[in-house]
């Protein structure tokens, strides 16, 4: 079945991780097989992997954030730098497009059209991908946002771990900051989508009250699941739903199981079900299947070490089709939490 993620940091892992996404999976693993970093030699995400895994759109990341004294979080000296880090990642994607690999969705007519030229089994057709932001520091001042745009950029989470320029994240308690307000208000003119993954819980109110964009969660689970500050309570998912929004659901291990150490705990103690369990609750929560989705966050500074214990690559999404459909889900619900989800908000957000 067509899979849109709504998450990826490719450009993360080809520039931190030094990773040939062209590669297959199993390649990349043997030359990493010797590393001791955390991740390494378990990475599950390349190029021919999603098209394996029929993940014919991406929404992919440039991320780079600012180091600063009250935020538990490392990064760049500067903002400046933090900028210029993230261009980088988006010269990578510029570059997959070039060579025909991929191509960068930008409005409603891209997204139309890459979908009606999708064949069956994908072929040789460009991977689509939309540009997103996780951690604002790449955004200098507020009105750089509409520099960004131009370059392509469609969604912006104003934090990720710590605190950015603009707002609390994961991992700390406070709201907005800065010029946090200003940058909702510049994003708001630019149509640029804001992702309310990662915002401290003062800061996710914060935020819908100062933005009348279209939001979303790019990759977030349920605190009634998981308890813990990086889920979202059933008031935060009521939130994203009653504003139209769409929630994906992630693979990191510790947001899927209950007290779990990083490093430590067995991966086989979890399975691609509870992912199931995750996207269901949101169901329920919602009345409908209209409002989940997937965001997987595959190899997103980790790898089959720290994800259910069923997936060997980002093509094991596919088991996720049978595991809904025991629950019960239609075959429409499924495509809709599958990839048509998706397609609807990106094509409403983009009018």
């Amino acid at each position: 079945m067509l899979l849109i993620d709504a998450h990826l940091d490719l450009a993360m892992n080809a520039l931190e991780w030094n990773r040939n996404l062209g590669l297959e999976v199993a390649q990349i693993r043997a030359a990493e097989a010797d590393m001791q970093q955390k991740g390494r030699g378990n990475g599950t995400t390349t190029l021919p992997e999603l098209r394996r895994g029929e993940v014919f759109l991406s929404v992919v990341t440039v991320i780079s954030r600012t180091a600063r004294a009250n935020s538990p979080s490392s990064g760049t000296a500067c903002q400046e730098i933090s900028y210029a880090k993230a261009q980088g990642q988006l010269a990578y994607y510029r570059v997959l497009e070039s060579q025909g690999e991929t191509r960068l969705i930008l409005d409603a007519a891209g997204l139309e059209e890459h979908v009606k030229g999708w064949p069956p089994g994908g072929g040789d057709v460009p991977l689509g991908f939309i540009l997103s932001m996780e951690g604002a520091d790449p955004i200098v001042w507020p009105e750089q946002v509409h520099s960004w745009y131009a370059d392509g950029l469609r969604q912006i989470s104003l934090s990720h771990y710590g605190v950015s320029a603009y707002a609390h994240g994961t991992g700390t308690e406070g709201g907005l900051v800065g010029e946090g307000k200003a940058l909702l208000r510049e994003m708001e003119k630019a149509g640029i989508v804001l992702d309310l993954t990662h915002l401290a819980d003062q800061a996710f109110w914060e935020a819908l009250d100062h933005f009348d964009g279209r939001v979303l969660a790019s990759h977030n689970n349920c605190r009634a699941l998981v308890p813990g500050g990086r889920q979202f309570t059933d008031e935060q998912i009521q939130a994203v739903i009653g504003r139209d929004g769409v929630i994906g659901a992630a693979l990191d291990a510790w947001m899927l199981y209950p007290d779990w150490i990083k490093g430590e705990t067995d991966p086989e103690v979890l399975t691609l079900a509870t992912v199931a369990d995750h996207i269901d609750h949101v169901c329920q929560l919602a009345g409908d299947s209209l409002h989940a989705a997937i965001g997987s966050d595959l190899d997103g500074g980790y790898g089959t070490e720290q994800t259910p214990g069923d997936l060997d690559t980002i093509a094991d999404l596919q088991k996720l089709v049978d595991l809904l459909r025991h629950k019960g889900y239609a075959d429409v619900d499924i495509e809709g939490i599958f990839y048509r989800n998706w397609l609807r908000f990106y094509g409403e957000a983009w009018r």
